[in-house]
């Protein structure tokens, strides 16, 4: 060892923290410890017969005596950035020779070039033939939940990316044939949205005017220009995705899975076509599916801006009324009575087709079999009886039925036989339905129908009522019931089987609480409506057919449906259709289906479209079904079912056969990441850090209202009043791992994920302390075994090997059984509780000293730290894979291993439990040592000894066990304890009358000879003032509970609160005046 290492050595003291491993504050100094109050200190001034206090050791940081304070926050994450230009060519393994270890970690230097390598290398991909034909224990398979090529990842996508990656590097370390496919969804309406927008914008036109296939080559050039942010973002995240495997919903191969796949669901007799009620979006145009749709509650009556609308002429903002409950009445036919009846859509009241009554409503008996005229129009409206729909105790006990527009009345319609008027266009306009109202607006034509109404003497009156709005989540724009013509998928059977699969155990779900959710909605499930009314997608592969020449053939009308030629291309639909029409293809006329599929249809057949199905390729055969699907709950019907469902459909199989959902991830105040609510953070900004000036501009650039984005910007900069300090994807990916608690709801404060940048930062100055302790070590390929029959082994060697073990068998327990938070909780605490803080300390004298006589324990703790460091880091790799690629080709004895040695950390073998070497004996004796060591650390403290002074101590200990453990360490007491002298057992007379004393529990006391240590009249002043500053609070207390009328007039909480102070100060009081005492009679004592 050189003699600039010995001297760092000397001056390196041991660092304390808790032996839990919680999230480290981002504002917590990196360098100096919290500074204890004084009353802290001097409390322990009494000492004698005191249990001893867990320390909170901290690794880095000053040791006992006077602690200066810090005023800094953080100052690992402050320190100067160096300049740092990434020298090594794309793709090339970075060379570390050439670079010295910086003396702090900076993510950007240490996380550039590894990823190109990684890829470049071929490490990511898996080959078939090696694959195929293992048992599903022998290999890991996984896609990607294929995220929308539109956006960027969120913070739940990178928690999402963390949990998936640290699975599949865990594998690939395990030796398993192992496949992560990267993919993108087209996001139908989603891109088709943002490519109208940007159409408008750039060149004033909409898509209409493109026409189709001009404006698909547009969202294809926009997908080429903008659509690579995402696979940006997961390269920056250390994905270790197939990136040669990457797959685009729309791409070739899955395109020719989706026609394949709604080919053989109409061959099997589950797709059909048929006019029904679901969500309609006019601002889109089209259907859309329930996950595309945003709720919102209103209170009463509420005004709210409608983009799609010229504005309401009677509001000064041009906003509609909403919340409100409208009365009208509808004259009964031949009769001088009516009816009346309330909806809060009143201009739906231009498709009513019925009036609902209770058969048992004694009120309105002489109105069976009546009818009512409509205002406007005077159609015969039925008076019906209905004891399902109608309540007779709500309102009036009759209820308008408009079966086009209305979930409810639509099944009433069905059970009456009622006719169906569509009273809207497509863009939301009145149609030829609504008589003088035609031509307008929905909204416009509820103002107009209640004026209407006025005139007629019909109308009743309007009052506040709750409701429900359904949006568009995509536009905005409130969506409308309407009966459409759709392609839908009877979804009965597949159901059954999906729940089948989960009941008898071949599906697993976890957590598995999800599974009473899983069979409720599968139970309980609806047709599929698969068609959209877009032109970025999937075009449905059907045709409509007629002869040519022929007239009054519609394809809207369900009656002509026998004409739809479903097919997989144009020719085979030809075929199809000579055989319908009885006629040669040359008298056939084909019109393609003009709308495309829900974007969830490609989704759901990914597990498989990827591997190339229905083709029967080698990827297919090897790597399907795949193992797991790991994704969030909120798409557990809407995607998941629906994989499961097609994958046992069309393939007759599982697409995995485990489910892990991941608890969803909110903000700190438990709201929902999202745009709309400015509390979206790209991973970016925290990897590469983002000043709070750049957060805000985001914020204004946005389209929230101004009161959220006033709300927004005042939360970003209380969290974050410098900007995001760049933490890089290591400390992002294992801050978030701590948050993936098996449940529903994270609640996500990024400060703490931003500390845990200070943990990759004390990894970083822990292995560089680290490695001057084996820089002179020569490490083989067998080293652990050498080391363990060697006989050359410490207690606390074996301690740390034990350890080690103990940790394996944690992380590999907790990877198995989803448990990440767990399996990050045990690596940090083996790095910082029981490598850094116990055994490095330990062993600085032991590798100090070079002497001929300590050559075999300098050996064996050399040995045993190159394998905990080596170990340590290939446990961490999964979760934080660049900063352990990186120490672990800088650790000695890299490329001299032999043929068993990986070119990179991520082919290393994920390190196992070996029982052989666990050994509960040195753990316990540790433990017994490490609390006699923190008692004495903490008696050092109590009396403020400065660092360079050695103190003797005297140890009180029972026989046995744990006086052999402290004979046995004395010396690792006397270098963590910093101690002159450490007797055991001695006979009392020999223990000096002035010592400081801490029990450490019933069989353990430790004593310190304290005499010419400490100033007692000092220490006696400074608790003196410290007991007159707590006696002015205390006296104004008691006089405040003493006042008259106190006990009547104060509330009992209040009373309770001022009782715990008044006690907490009285007690505070005793014990400084118990400390007083202490100090004069040690002052006595020390004088005689």
């Amino acid at each position: 060892m050189s003699e600039e290492a010995s001297k760092q050595l000397e001056t390196m003291s041991l660092q304390e923290k808790s032996a839990d491993a919680p999230a480290p504050a981002a504002d917590a100094p990196a360098g100096g410890e919290t500074k204890l109050s004084k009353n802290q200190l001097k409390k322990l001034a009494k000492g004698k017969g005191k249990k001893d206090k867990k320390d909170k050791p901290k690794w880095n940081q000053p040791g006992e005596g006077k602690k200066k304070k810090d005023d800094s926050k953080s100052k690992a994450l402050s320190l100067p950035k160096p300049e740092f230009v990434n020298t090594t060519p794309k793709g090339h393994k970075k060379d570390l020779s050439a670079t010295p270890m910086a003396d702090a970690y900076h993510p950007q230097a240490v996380e550039a070039a590894w990823q190109d390598w990684w890829e470049a290398s071929g490490f990511y991909s898996c080959d078939p033939k090696s694959a195929e034909g293992k048992s599903d224990d022998e290999k890991f398979v996984m896609v990607i939940p294929p995220p929308n090529v539109t956006g960027s990842l969120h913070l739940g996508h990178a928690l999402t990316a963390a949990v998936e990656d640290t699975l599949t590097r865990w594998h690939r370390m395990l030796g398993h044939s192992t496949l992560y496919v990267p993919g993108t969804d087209h996001a139908g309406i989603a891109t088709q949205s943002v490519v109208e927008k940007m159409l408008m914008k750039e060149t004033n036109q909409t898509r209409h005017d493109l026409g189709r296939e001009e404006f698909i080559k547009k969202v294809w050039e926009w997908k080429g220009e903008y659509g690579n942010r995402i696979t940006t973002q997961l390269r920056k995240l250390g994905s270790s995705v197939d990136w040669s495997r990457e797959r685009f919903t729309m791409d070739e191969m899955c395109s020719k899975a989706v026609i394949e796949a709604f080919n053989q669901f109409h061959e099997d007799g589950l797709l059909y076509r048929a006019e029904r009620l679901g969500n309609w979006s006019c601002a889109l145009k089209s259907a859309i599916s329930d996950i595309e749709v945003d709720y919102i509650d209103l209170e009463g009556r509420t005004f709210l801006e409608v983009k799609t609308h010229k504005g309401n002429p009677n509001d000064t903002k041009g906003r509609y009324e909403f919340g409100v409950l409208t009365s009208f009445a509808y004259p009964i036919e031949d009769s001088d009575e009516k009816l009346i009846v309330a909806t809060t859509r009143l201009e739906t009241m231009l498709g009513d087709t019925a009036v609902a009554i209770h058969p048992e409503d004694a009120r309105y008996k002489h109105l069976h079999g009546k009818h009512v005229v409509h205002p406007f129009n005077g159609r015969k409206i039925p008076i019906v009886c209905d004891a399902e729909l109608v309540d007779m105790a709500f309102g009036t006990g009759a209820v308008k039925i408009t079966p086009a527009h209305d979930p409810n009345d639509y099944e009433c319609g069905k059970r009456h036989n009622l006719e169906f008027i569509t009273v809207l266009t497509p863009e939301g306009a009145i149609n030829n339905n609504g008589s003088q109202f035609e031509g307008m607006m929905r909204y416009d034509a509820r103002i107009a129908v209640e004026e209407a109404l006025k005139e007629k003497g019909l109308y009743i009156g309007k009052e506040p009522n709750k409701m429900r709005l359904g949006l568009c989540s995509r536009s905005g724009d409130i969506l409308e019931p309407m009966i459409t013509p759709q392609w839908y998928v009877n979804c009965d059977g597949m159901a059954k089987r999906a729940t089948d699969a989960v009941r008898n155990g071949e599906l697993k779900i976890v957590p598995e609480e999800h599974e009473k959710t899983w069979f409720q909605w599968l139970d309980n499930i609806r047709d599929w409506c698969v068609s959209r009314q877009l032109w970025w997608g999937h075009q449905i592969p059907a045709w409509f057919a007629t002869k040519k020449g022929e007239e009054g053939v519609s394809k809207l009308d369900m009656n002509n449906n026998d004409r739809w030629i479903v097919a997989r291309n144009e020719e085979e639909a030809y075929a199809k259709a000579e055989k319908v029409l009885g006629c040669s293809r040359d008298e056939i006329s084909l019109e393609r289906d003009e709308d495309v599929l829900d974007t969830w249809f490609s989704s759901g057949l990914f597990p498989f479209s990827v591997m190339g199905w229905p083709e029967q390729t080698d990827d297919l055969k090897a790597f399907y079904p795949t193992s797991l699907l790991e994704t969030g709950l909120d798409i557990l019907f809407f995607w998941v079912a629906r994989m499961v469902m097609m994958g046992l459909q069309l393939t007759d199989s599982l697409p995995f056969h485990t489910v892990y959902l991941h608890a969803m991830v909110r903000d700190k105040d438990g709201r929902k990441m999202s745009k709309s609510l400015g509390n979206v953070i790209d991973p970016l900004e925290v990897i590469n850090g983002c000043t709070l000036e750049t957060l805000l501009a985001k914020l204004d650039g946005g389209n929230l209202p101004p009161k959220e984005v006033a709300r927004a910007k005042k939360d970003q900069a209380e969290d974050f009043p410098d900007g995001i300090p760049e933490c890089g994807s290591d400390a992002l990916r294992f801050g978030l791992l701590a948050y993936t608690v098996q449940g529903r709801d994270v609640n996500l404060d990024m400060k703490r994920v931003v500390g845990y940048r200070l943990f990759c930062n004390k990894l970083w100055n822990a292995t560089k302390f680290a490695l001057q302790f084996v820089s002179d070590f020569q490490p083989t390929a067998n080293i652990l075994d050498e080391l363990m029959s060697s006989g050359k082994m410490a207690c606390r060697d074996k301690f740390m090997i034990s350890r080690l073990m103990a940790c394996c068998d944690t992380v590999n327990t907790c990877f198995q059984n989803y448990k990440f938070g767990d399996a990050q909780a045990a690596s940090y605490s083996y790095w910082m509780n029981d490598l850094c803080d116990v055994y490095l300390e330990l062993i600085k004298p032991v590798i100090k000293d070079t002497s001929e006589e300590n050559k075999d324990s300098r050996w064996a703790a050399q040995a045993t730290l190159w394998i905990a460091l080596e170990a340590g880091l290939r446990i961490l790799h999964p979760m934080m894979p660049f900063v352990t690629e990186e120490l672990w080709q800088r650790l000695p004895g890299r490329g001299t291993l032999g043929d068993s040695e990986t070119e990179s950390i991520m082919l290393a073998e994920f390190p196992l439990c070996n029982e052989a070497y666990s050994n509960p004996e040195s753990e316990q004796s540790m433990e017994t040592t490490m609390n006699v060591i923190k008692a004495c650390r903490s008696l050092r403290q109590q009396y403020n000894i400065a660092n360079k002074v050695s103190t003797h101590f005297f140890v009180k200990v029972a026989s046995g066990q744990p006086a052999d453990s402290i004979k046995s360490q004395i010396d690792d007491i006397k270098t963590l304890g910093r101690a002159s002298v450490v007797d055991v057992n001695i006979d009392e007379d020999s223990i000096p009358k002035s010592v400081g004393i801490i029990v450490v529990d019933e069989t353990t006391t430790v004593l310190m000879d304290i005499k010419g240590l400490v100033d007692y009249v000092a220490e006696i002043k400074k608790l003196q003032k410290q007991l007159s500053k707590n006696a002015h609070p205390l006296t104004q207390l008691e006089q405040k509970i003493a006042a008259p009328g106190y006990e009547d007039n104060v509330s009992d909480d209040i009373k309770a609160k001022n009782l715990d102070n008044l006690n907490g100060l009285k007690k505070k009081a005793a014990d400084i005046e118990e400390a007083i005492a202490n100090f004069k009679a040690l002052e006595e004592l020390e004088k005689n």
